[in-house]
């Protein structure tokens, strides 16, 4: 008999696992996907989808969206990747996760046939998402693709609007080592006359865009149009926006639970998107500052700026590649404290070096090993980091690590930052959880 614990074991040990194995585990193209949702009954043609790719912000953006369709009143279903505690976090309908029963049922009900295919991780994640969203009829799904796009296993369908957030070099031993050969993989989720929302404006990739767009019809829109503008915000750790839309304040004075400096970028692209699709919507506008403001309380969103404690102020974020360190280390650099701790960890397959010489001089950094098999030695990164000029050690795991950082952080001033790799994240925040 099945069991919620045996299918996931299963399915840990057994498929692929990109996020854990890397490239090895990946498999280029939709010929599997395709045979599951033959075998499943087509269920992603049955639904009314949003689709998000982009190299950064796609998780925030895809959260973003299902927090204003839920203020709508509307049945949201929420896939993203990867998960940082519970598996089943990938699969959402209004917040909550899929329930174990669910999981056992789609695999009691086609696992025999399942063996044929030999499936990644990835495929049958989103077989299972695409079976559970149409079973429980959702008005709309919000569809986060893992990889690329072109190839991507979510490229099965045919959504309402197309997202690209933005592009900058990840994954390159895949994708290509340059941004247009990125972003032309990217470009592959735009379909035949389905209109497309660019969230960054990109001298350098846009033209991409607009040349698969106009081959396929497809209508493009840019974000230019909407502005997010900071005001003074006397509530603790969040920030206060203005909305604009060409040259009118949309939403005046919303608060914006999402703190980090790139979610203005991602705010602008999940409006834009809404704006696009309920064109005809009076209440647009309430719906946009209620979908932000609880944003988090209905999607349950971790590990993006998040605050951990408030003193010493402690901080995780799951930006892991040189254009989220952009901004994650512009930001570290304005923590008016007097002591940066800095937990950091990455993957072996990442281009560390561009990393090191955006990351905030002035801080202390311990460096873990992440639990999964592509987590990168600390000790070489501790030796890139010392040749760099940076305060570096080697340490244990990442939940050890915090901890000690709590005991050294001893000035109210004091600020830790935990992040690197989105399973330095994951392994803290599920260390976090076991010992609540």
């Amino acid at each position: 008999m099945l069991t919620y614990e045996s299918i996931l074991e299963d399915i840990f040990t057994a498929l692929p696992m990109y996020h854990k194995m890397g490239s090895s585990a990946y498999k280029e193209g939709l010929e599997n996907i395709e045979v599951l949702s033959s075998i499943t009954g087509h269920p992603e043609k049955k639904l009314r989808c949003i689709h998000v790719a982009g190299t950064n912000g796609k998780g925030s953006v895809t959260h973003l969206l299902s927090s204003f369709y839920q203020e709508m009143g509307y049945k949201v279903g929420l896939y993203t990747s990867p998960h940082l505690v519970d598996f089943r976090e990938r699969i959402k309908i209004n917040g909550e996760m899929i329930p174990k029963e669910k999981v056992v049922e789609f695999f009691e009900k086609h696992q025999r046939y399942f063996q044929l295919v030999e499936p990644s991780f990835f495929e049958m994640t989103t077989a299972l998402a695409f079976y559970y969203f149409a079973e429980e009829k959702v008005d709309i799904a919000i569809i986060e693709v893992g990889l690329g796009g072109r190839l991507d296993a979510t490229n099965i369908i045919t959504p309402d609007i197309s997202v690209i957030t933005n592009i900058s070099l990840d994954h390159t031993q895949l994708l290509g080592n340059t941004r247009t050969k990125i972003a032309l993989e990217k470009a592959g989720i735009i379909k035949h006359g389905v209109p497309v929302v660019i969230g960054q404006s990109d001298p350098e990739t846009l033209p991409i865009f607009r040349n698969v767009a106009t081959l396929r019809e497809a209508p493009l829109y840019s974000t230019e149009d909407i502005t997010v503008s900071e005001l003074p915000s006397s509530a603790p750790f969040t920030r206060c926006i203005n909305i604009s839309h060409l040259d009118t304040i949309l939403c005046p004075e919303v608060s914006l639970p999402l703190t980090g400096d790139y979610q203005f970028e991602n705010v602008a692209t999940a409006v834009k998107t809404l704006l696009l699709h309920q064109q005809e919507n009076p209440y647009v506008t309430e719906i946009i500052r209620r979908g932000i403001e609880n944003v988090l309380k209905n999607t349950h969103l971790r590990g993006r700026w998040e605050i951990l404690c408030e003193s010493p102020l402690t901080i995780c974020d799951t930006g892991h590649n040189s254009g989220g360190f952009t901004f994650l280390s512009q930001q570290l650099d304005s923590l008016p404290c007097r002591q940066l701790h800095c937990i950091i960890g990455f993957v072996n397959d990442k281009d560390i070096d561009s990393i090191i010489h955006l990351l905030p001089r002035k801080a202390h950094y311990t460096v873990c090993k992440a639990s999964v098999a592509r987590a990168e030695e600390p000790e070489r990164i501790v030796a890139k980091m010392t040749a760099y000029g940076l305060q570096a050690e080697a340490s244990k795991q990442p939940v050890y690590a915090t901890y000690q950082a709590l005991k050294e952080a001893v000035q109210p001033n004091d600020a830790i930052y935990v992040g690197g790799s989105t399973f330095i994240v994951a392994d803290l925040l599920a260390g976090m959880d076991k010992s609540l």
